[in-house]
């Protein structure tokens, strides 16, 4: 009896368990706030309405708590409601200024401007509620209700001084210095530092930090670089696992028994062409006339995926890495220089493993077929640009026709080649969008000393359409086969852009062709019509801003900029993970796997290397970006009160930007503009209301260099008249 009674008390107590467990509640909670919408309830009778008095208030708490965190609902003054049902929605903070920040949707991954007063106190990495707000500009503004998942707050700034006490400043996120926490500081007034947020208030002026690291002088851009890489969480050592595998590779060499089953094409006039101080060389090319005019072409790409096997430590860490980073005279490179540098470089009269696209062109440089296979070659030399370009316009010197000499009749048939290639291109609609590169000069001392534009040659072109060849080819095997693959796409320009394009087209009186949906050749016809006429940089910019973003994606959508249906980047495996990925996916295919094996082993595998891939590459423009920034604001520290020519690149409504001859580019800001009331077009155009002057994209100025921060990467110039 004792026992049967002992079973049923058993039996009540689960089921009450049960029913008043956190799922329970939380279902509770959710349907008693549907049913009052958008009207919030008070804890307390949102309590009582699920009777959690006579269950259990810890649970009922833990529920709450959990849906709050979740961002469901959300608390407001006067009680709790449904965040969906009140309009809030999910986000993620992804960069921060001084004086605002942007968010992007966790659900549509849409962007949204955040005010600096409505962030909340928000760092980015953040998980945020948030909602729309009216817009002042026209695109998405809102505001930040609660943070729901704070994530690491490390960030650099400046140590400054502010009522004779040290204060950190922040790079980004506040106007305000923070206060640092404890007396013990690491740094001085001056340097560029590490810090972490060690108390967050409601507002960001309010944070505290603790000083972790000092890199040194903020006015040097080598701190400042270093800096960026820390922040931004780049690995400047490899790991140990990592490091061992590549020196055990490099110490075995390459033996007669690694060409077993490879195409032996040592004996072929194949070789490198590249600038001169680079190191990793993972493309090499070759080039033969076949009897009916036409060519047989071979793009010769290191065989990585021989030494870099799926899931070995070196794998995963390129894979984190997912490319390569360079900047000013440094690389951080994806694979360890044994690697990058050594048994995989294409480094001349080295027998090195390859991966051959070799491809045939008819007389008139269409591309007719191809083939991939497992190659061995022996580059003859490494080529340079600067090299090869005298000897295509006949200016070299007797010393380089000498070290080219058994390569000149190559070097003489790939640039008619290539004068093909580019005359199909342009047949084919591709837009010739101009962009302007820099090249940081060092001295010893790691000082920026000079800058220049990075130009581009006849050699250069050259190799960039064999490269798109053969990456043209790699992607066309494996969409007609329909393999799992890692395609570079990009996708045609939104609606919207191309109407924003077109409207200031019209103000500017370039003709446009007429069209509903962008084509490539339509954005190369409105690059042509504005050639000749003094607003074709602002035309040049407006048609690149409008073009949607390249990245990678598993789905073969094509590349709009190129006006190709098939395209995926197969040449650069030593710096580029993508590469690599399609290498091995093609090492598989060329062996003989079939299409059941190959999607079975890398379907889920591409998805993710490819949108991996896609975020590093923007990390690692970002930041090569913003540190060139850093060396070019160096530079023009040693050159304040001189005086440049230039042209106005872009007008904003509190000034324009000039670039000079070198590239650098500065800031005039409105206030520094002799005196009027001056209004911007909302375009390309600033100008007084009460006089002639007016400053337009594409004009030509005469300005001086009135400030230079290093640390910020901004550069001011003011008008000389």
């Amino acid at each position: 009896m004792s026992k049967k009674n002992s079973g049923k008390i058993k039996y009540k107590t689960e089921s009450n368990s049960a029913k008043y467990s956190t799922q329970n509640y939380r279902n509770k909670i959710l349907t008693f706030l549907k049913k009052t919408a958008k009207k919030p309830m008070p804890k307390k009778e949102l309590a009582a309405k699920c009777r959690s008095k006579k269950g259990s208030s810890k649970n009922f708490d833990s529920a709450l708590s959990n849906l709050i965190s979740e961002g469901i609902i959300c608390e407001r003054r006067r009680g709790l409601v449904l965040a969906e049902a009140a309009g809030f929605f999910k986000a993620e903070v992804v960069r921060l200024n001084r004086t605002f920040g942007f968010i992007k949707r966790c659900d549509n991954e849409e962007e949204i401007f955040i005010p600096g007063k409505f962030l909340c106190g928000a760092m980015p990495g953040d998980t945020v509620l948030a909602r729309y707000i009216d817009s002042r500009s026209g695109s998405p503004e809102g505001e930040v209700a609660d943070i729901l998942k704070t994530a690491s707050a490390k960030l650099t700034g400046v140590i400054v001084k502010d009522d004779n006490r040290l204060m950190f400043k922040p790079d980004t996120m506040s106007k305000t210095p923070i206060k640092i926490a404890g007396d013990d500081i690491i740094c001085k007034e001056g340097d560029k530092v590490l810090a972490e947020i060690i108390y967050r208030g409601s507002r960001h002026a309010d944070h505290r930090v603790k000083i972790l690291f000092s890199f040194g002088d903020s006015q040097k851009a080598e701190a400042c670089a270093q800096a960026m890489l820390t922040v931004n969480g780049i690995p400047t050592e490899f790991s140990e696992s990592a490091m061992h595998q590549a020196k055990k590779i490099s110490a075995a060499g390459i033996w007669e028994y690694d060409f077993k089953d490879r195409l032996d094409l040592r004996d072929k006039p194949i070789f490198t062409i590249d600038s001169a101080e680079s190191k990793d060389l993972d493309d090499a090319v070759s080039i033969e006339k076949t009897n009916d005019g036409g060519y047989v072409l071979g793009v010769h790409i290191a065989d990585v995926s021989h030494y870099v096997r799926g899931n070995s430590p070196l794998d995963k860490e390129a894979l984190d890495r997912g490319t390569s980073i360079y900047y000013s005279n440094k690389v951080i490179p994806m694979l360890p220089k044994e690697l990058s540098n050594g048994i995989c470089s294409l480094n001349p009269n080295e027998n090195r493993l390859t991966f051959s696209a070799i491809m045939n062109i008819d007389e008139y440089g269409e591309l007719k077929s191809f083939k991939f296979a497992k190659s061995v070659i022996c580059s003859r030399v490494k080529g340079i640009y600067k090299e090869i370009n005298t000897i295509l316009d006949d200016t070299a010197s007797e010393e380089i026709k000498e070290k080219y000499a058994q390569l000149i009749p190559s070097v003489k048939i790939m640039n008619e080649l290539a004068d093909k290639r580019l005359a199909l291109r342009k047949k084919r609609g591709a837009p010739a969008i101009e962009t302007s590169e820099s090249k940081i000069i060092m001295d010893d001392n790691n000082i920026c000393i000079d800058v220049v534009p990075r130009t581009r040659g006849k050699s250069e072109m050259i190799i960039e359409e064999f490269m798109l060849l053969a990456n043209e080819s790699a992607a066309s095997l494996a969409r007609e086969n329909e393999l799992p693959f890692v395609y570079r796409i990009h996708e045609s320009p939104s609606p919207e852009k191309i109407s924003d394009l077109k409207e200031a087209l019209t103000k500017m009186n370039v003709q446009y062709p007429v069209f509903s949906e962008a084509k490539p050749c339509h954005l190369a016809q409105i690059l042509e019509n504005a050639r000749e006429k003094p607003c074709y940089p602002a035309v040049n910019m407006m048609t690149l801003r409008s073009m949607a973003k390249a990245k990678y994606d598993p789905k073969p959508v094509g590349h709009f900029g190129l006006a190709l249906d098939d395209y995926a980047h197969f040449t650069s495996p030593i710096r580029r993970y993508p590469d690599l990925a399609i290498h091995r996916i093609l090492t598989d295919y060329v062996s003989g796997a079939d299409k059941e094996r190959l999607a079975g082993r890398y379907s889920g595998f591409v998805s993710r290397a490819s949108q991996h891939s896609t975020d590093m590459e923007i990390r690692a423009m970002n930041i090569e970006r913003d540190c060139e920034d850093c060396y070019k604001a160096e530079y023009m520290q040693q050159h304040i009160g001189e005086e440049f020519m230039g042209f106005i690149t872009s007008v904003t409504e509190f000034g324009f930007y000039a670039e000079l001859p070198n590239t650098i580019e500065g800031l005039v800001h409105i206030n520094t503009l002799p005196e009027g009331n001056y209004v911007y077009d909302g375009f390309f155009t600033i100008s007084d209301e009460y006089s002639s002057a007016s400053y337009s994209v594409g004009d030509t100025v005469k300005v001086m260099c009135s400030k230079a921060d290093v640390n910020s990467g901004n550069i001011d110039f003011e008008i000389i008249l």
